[in-house]
């Protein structure tokens, strides 16, 4: 009787289990995204950022339809409010134009966000109290993150300002002259041709002046890009202009006029106001007078809000690389991170005195993490009284580690960060207000939700508030089980195994090792952008291992640094070591084992399948193969200093050694490859030459070019290429190791 009432009281739970259905490909575009959160004030309210996936929408505001047009998706961030209670939360904002970057007024009667009005972002301020949201900006420059001034009369934002915009705008630049730095322009000293003789008339056969205007003009109507700067390569196309991004000041009332707080040839990253309202804390670039795209080094500074357009700068060393100035409420304490300009680092947390716009006794902290989103708040009741840097106040941050992003508190007494929250889950955003702490929370059974949780609370779980993924309760979920093995440098290598969705008694299944990019990036149950790949693979019958291997992040500088000229040979040590383990798993077919990666991964990829034979198939994403031609194709190419020398130099046997296309005649693995045609990060011709070489040596080998893509297109790229990319990985991985093999 007791077993049959056992049973019987099971017998919901497992009717239950048998209903759920598998994760589909198109489940991607059910997923919300919790982002960007403000506490108000009073700490009684929040608001954040909802970013969601909508049926693509026509011009006309009439959904899309036809053939070419009925799988298209838009992205739309919109901004929410919450009274902090379960179920509660409502759309402060709607329609076809996102809004973001919601900001509290002071006294929590105004909200100030940014959202696009005729193709740029304008600011905008919402009163609380009843009426709609007025425009407050409407210039010719976009502008993005607002900070309203400690009285609630201003509000500060940024303007992005391209080059030929700044050298004629009469406030960023008086005397509409050139940078003090050099323009790089071979044969023109002092930049003098950026004066023109404008009376002069663009002419072909004309003089060498016509002929000059003739050359300018072409450039003028896009037949010809000139390009002098060292950073020319953005993430989509080539940029031979840079821009510059610009603080202004505004007053928060209709009709006003903005007005520059910052000037020249340089950028400025507003991070906070500074506590006495006279100014605003920022990052720029240390050397103004050097360009841009060569001076590493960054300093923080402090802008006054007078509109003098001078800068004072805070804390500010040659060689290092200073950001996220963040002062405690009584302006005592200035939080901030840390380190090298140039080479393989994590950034530093640290505190200094802060005496208006001077900064002393600064204190690197004892936390071999990277710290992200400092973030001050009143001290939790059971910790104050013990002599702080600040008084009452203490330092809240997110930092990755060890496969997830838990937040972390500053003991105020010790200056020793306390973890708050499990390394299974990780924390996207977060505020902190009074006793109320607000995060998103991404973890194995939710992708992203909306938290509270009090702060005197020793480990914080929190009350969830949104339902916004509740569908993902009817779904099927494969949950990773996590393992380590310690490497030939005596590392410890976590990695986690995850079963296929469905197993029948003694079936066997393929087993993908799927690896991350970076090099420094981490994997783990609290990383939010595998969560639908993963488990779409596994509901497709396929077990799946992933590993963190030296050089990723959240485990250290040392272990960040331990890839250092060994990308290939090290990395695939351990990566391999976690398949090993894997594929002794009773569920596993070791004859049906598949392999992938993007980015660096795409690299590491490409290197395995060169030195291992034990994959049926792989497919390298978006990845670098030749180090040497890396440098003149992507963005990317500081890696290659970073991590490995010049191809000039002696040492430069170093990028033959650790490139996959050294080796591409050992490739016999059947190879899928994929690439942005706009992709400037890594650069298409690295795939280009993989494939042509692998075709001239009649290799089984299949290219993929996603017109448009960039380098983001798995995480935020054109929803339907992303959908195509995911169909793309099963359908090749099936031809070599699905239930109908064709080979």
């Amino acid at each position: 009787m007791h077993k049959l009432f056992i049973l019987f009281l099971l017998a919901p739970q497992l009717l239950w289990a048998q209903t759920k259905q598998k994760i589909t490909v198109t489940d991607l575009t059910r997923i919300k995204q919790v982002g960007s959160i403000a506490i108000a004030p009073d700490g009684k309210r929040a608001v954040y950022a909802l970013t969601t996936i909508e049926p693509g929408v026509a011009t006309s505001g009439v959904a899309t339809s036809g053939s070419d047009q009925k799988n298209e998706y838009d992205y739309r961030t919109h901004i929410y409010l919450t009274g902090l209670k379960p179920g509660d939360s409502r759309a402060l904002t709607r329609g076809s134009e996102s809004a973001r970057g919601a900001v509290w007024s002071p006294d929590g009667t105004r909200l100030a966000f940014v959202r696009n009005v005729k193709g740029k972002s304008q600011l905008f301020v919402m009163p609380l109290d009843g009426g709609e949201a007025w425009q407050l900006t409407n210039g010719s420059y976009s502008v993005s993150e607002p900070l309203w001034s400690p009285d609630g009369k201003q509000l500060a934002f940024t303007a992005s300002v391209p080059m030929t915009a700044l050298l004629t705008d009469s406030l960023l630049n008086p005397g509409r002259s050139g940078p003090v730095w050099s323009l790089e322009k071979p044969g023109f000293a002092n930049n003098n041709f950026l004066k023109p003789d404008t009376s002069v008339k663009p002419n072909p056969d004309g003089s060498l002046a016509e002929i000059r205007a003739y050359l300018a003009k072409d450039v003028e109507d896009k037949k010809a890009k000139v390009i002098n700067r060292l950073n020319f390569q953005g993430e989509a196309t080539t940029e031979p202009d840079m821009s510059f991004a610009h603080l202004y000041i505004v007053d928060a009332t209709e009709g006003a006029t903005p007005r520059p707080l910052t000037r020249g040839f340089t950028s400025v990253q507003a991070t906070a106001w500074h506590p006495n309202g006279q100014g605003l804390l920022a990052t720029a670039d240390r050397d103004t007078t050097q360009h841009p795209d060569r001076e590493q080094a960054k300093a923080i500074v402090f802008i006054p809000a007078n509109g003098s357009g001078q800068r004072v700068v805070v804390l500010g060393d040659a060689g290092k690389r200073y950001g996220s100035p963040t002062p405690a409420p009584d302006g005592r304490t200035l939080a901030f991170l840390v380190g090298p300009s140039e080479g393989v680092n994590v950034p530093q947390l640290a505190l200094a005195a802060l005496n208006g716009a001077s900064a002393s006794a600064v204190q690197v902290l004892d936390f071999d993490r990277g710290a992200n989103n400092l973030t001050w708040a009143t001290m939790p009741a059971t910790t104050k009284g013990r002599k702080p840097a600040s008084a009452n106040y203490t330092l809240y941050f997110t930092a990755p580690s060890n496969g997830g992003v838990p937040l972390y508190r500053l003991d105020p007494a010790t200056r020793k960060p306390e973890q708050l929250t499990d390394v299974e889950s990780g924390i996207t955003t977060f505020d902190v207000s009074g006793n109320r702490i607000v995060f998103a929370k991404t973890q194995v059974e939710n992708p992203s939700e909306l938290y509270t949780s009090l702060t005197e609370d020793k480990t914080i779980s929190g009350v969830k508030l949104t339902t916004h993924n509740a569908w993902v309760e009817q779904k099927q979920l494969s949950y990773p089980e996590k393992r380590t093995y310690k490497n030939s440098l005596g590392q410890t290598i976590d990695y986690w195994i995850m079963k296929p969705t469905v197993m029948a008694s003694g079936k066997k299944h393929p087993l993908l090792l799927n690896m991350h990019g970076g090099p420094t990036a981490m994997w783990g149950p609290g990383e939010a952008s595998m969560w639908h790949e993963f488990q779409y693979m596994c509901a497709q019958g396929y077990g799946i291992v992933y590993a963190n291997p030296r050089g990723s992040g959240g485990y250290g500088l040392a272990f960040q640094r331990a890839n250092i000229n060994d990308w290939g040979t090290g990395p695939a040590e351990d990566v391999l070591a976690a398949a090993t383990d894997a594929a002794k798993e009773a569920w596993v077919d070791t004859a049906r084992q598949v392999i992938t990666g993007g980015s660096y991964a795409g690299y590491l990829t490409a290197w395995i399948v060169a030195h291992d034979n034990r994959f049926k198939a792989a497919f390298a994403q978006r990845g670098v193969y030749d180090l040497t031609t890396f440098l003149g194709e992507g963005n990317a190419w500081r890696l290659i200093p970073n991590y490995f020398a010049y191809p000039w130099t002696p040492e430069a046997r170093v990028l033959d050694a650790n490139s996959p296309y050294t080796f591409v005649q050992n490739i016999r693995t059947p190879l899928l490859i994929k690439h942005g045609e706009n992709d400037l990060r890594t650069g298409v011709i690295q795939s280009e030459m993989l494939y042509k070489s692998l075709k001239i040596l009649n290799r089984p080998v299949e290219y993929v070019r996603m017109p448009g893509a960039t380098h983001e297109l798995s995480r935020s790229g054109n929803v339907r290429q992303r959908i195509d990319r995911m169909l793309r990985i099963y359908e090749f991985f099936e031809r070599y190791v699905g239930p109908t093999m064709t080979n």
